[in-house]
């Protein structure tokens, strides 16, 4: 399994492949392989989504994706 951690000033549902994986600031395990992450409700964020390869990730060093909040 790899890791992924998304980042964001608020707490979020994250989005991962059409489906939620877990929160913002959490460990969310995935398989290896190329993933689309994007946050749930509200659009108040940018980009609007990320494509990512989750490959040789750890607890201690996980792929980091950060989203901006849009006011």
């Amino acid at each position: 399994m790899e890791i992924l951690v998304v980042h964001f000033p608020r707490s979020r549902r994250v989005k991962v492949d059409g489906s939620f994986h877990g929160r913002t600031e959490e460990l969310i395990e995935l398989e290896a392989g190329t993933h689309t992450v994007t946050l749930g409700p509200p659009d108040n964020f940018a980009p609007r989504e990320r494509t990512i390869i989750l490959k040789d990730t750890s607890p201690l060093s996980p792929f980091e994706v950060t989203f901006e909040l849009v006011e």
